[in-house]
């Protein structure tokens, strides 16, 4: 396992938002921007049961994750792994942790009837920080 370095682990916790590559079933990336935090040395994000990225990284856990900085674009850190849980444990709570930091909002103004929350943990595997 690969780390996020100290100097760079401040684009997880701010209110960057990261781009998360999976891959679709016929092979094809496809993109999301997420909000995006760390658990340990692991990369989090929320996302809902029934969309596209659950579905495909419980196909193949293969995932990329960027995220440059808000203050210095050109700072940026990017990141391969594998998904190494998908679980619906405490994931309401934190999408309303989420909302809180990203947005200054109480709780996720976007939530929809019926929504089942999942939080997604990335394993990296190589980690790239640059920061010229």
């Amino acid at each position: 396992m690969a780390a996020i370095p100290d100097e760079a682990k401040h684009l997880f916790e701010g209110k960057e938002l990261a781009h998360v590559a999976t891959i679709n079933p016929d092979g094809s990336p496809q993109v999301s921007a997420v909000w995006v935090g760390l658990d340990g040395d692991l990369i989090t994000f929320n996302t809902a049961e029934g969309r596209v990225k659950p579905k495909n990284l419980r196909n193949n856990p293969s995932v990329a994750v960027s995220v440059a900085g808000l203050e210095n674009p050109y700072e940026s850190v990017i990141v391969q792994g594998k998904v190494v849980e998908l679980t619906h444990d405490g994931a309401d709570d934190d999408i309303d942790a989420l909302a809180k930091r990203y947005l200054d909002a109480d709780s996720y103004p976007f939530r929809q009837p019926g929504e089942e929350r999942v939080i997604v943990k990335i394993e990296p595997e190589k980690v790239n920080h640059m920061n010229p």
